[in-house]
């Protein structure tokens, strides 16, 4: 009887977990996604994209960035991902990436911060920004594969990478304007 109490109370830890790992293998369907209530967060401590429409998770996908330290860009140059709440610019095809859709940053909340970093002396004067941050694919060309993502093995300039196949996805769900909230 014991035995019994105690697995109806971990059920929904087993049944959270099992609904997670189809979040993961789960194909998105463009036609029944209402793309003006998408957005994404990414989650730079996990390395997972995380694709909600409205208040439900649709899909998570496996991510990697520029380089093993998770804080907020500083400057150009830097490989870090930045922190904060962008937007989708622009998407494209991209024979480099696969697909790349370019992130609005340096928005002001990134200008702000970059500021305040430089007048409390923590960015030298006259250090640059940094600019082209955007969700792309893996770059095949130079050798870097999908199996990169999977390894959590940092390689961009600052950018957010998926594999190919999820990148094209992706794509096909996301609109120009779609929210992209980043996270440390």
């Amino acid at each position: 009887m014991w035995r019994y109490c105690c697995l109806a109370l971990l059920w929904p830890l087993f049944a959270f977990e099992h609904n997670n790992n189809d979040l993961y293998s789960v194909r998105l369907d463009p036609s029944r996604i209402d793309a003006s209530k998408v957005f994404l967060l990414i989650d730079k401590s996990d390395y997972r994209l995380y694709i909600y429409e409205d208040v439900t998770l649709l899909k998570i996908y496996k991510v990697v960035f520029g380089n093993n330290d998770k804080s907020d860009k500083f400057v150009q140059g830097d490989r870090r991902t930045p922190d904060g709440t962008f937007h989708i610019l622009s998407k494209r095809y991209d024979g480099r990436w696969s697909r790349f859709m370019l992130l609005d940053y340096p928005n002001e909340e990134a200008r702000r911060k970059f500021q305040d970093r430089m007048a409390n002396g923590l960015i030298p004067r006259g250090a640059d920004i940094g600019g082209g941050i955007g969700i792309h694919g893996v770059e095949y060309a130079t050798g870097i594969r999908d199996y990169y993502v999977d390894r959590r093995i940092n390689w961009t300039l600052g950018c957010i990478s998926l594999k190919n196949g999820d990148i094209n996805e992706l794509y096909d769900v996301v609109k120009v304007g779609t929210p992209v909230v980043i996270r440390p």
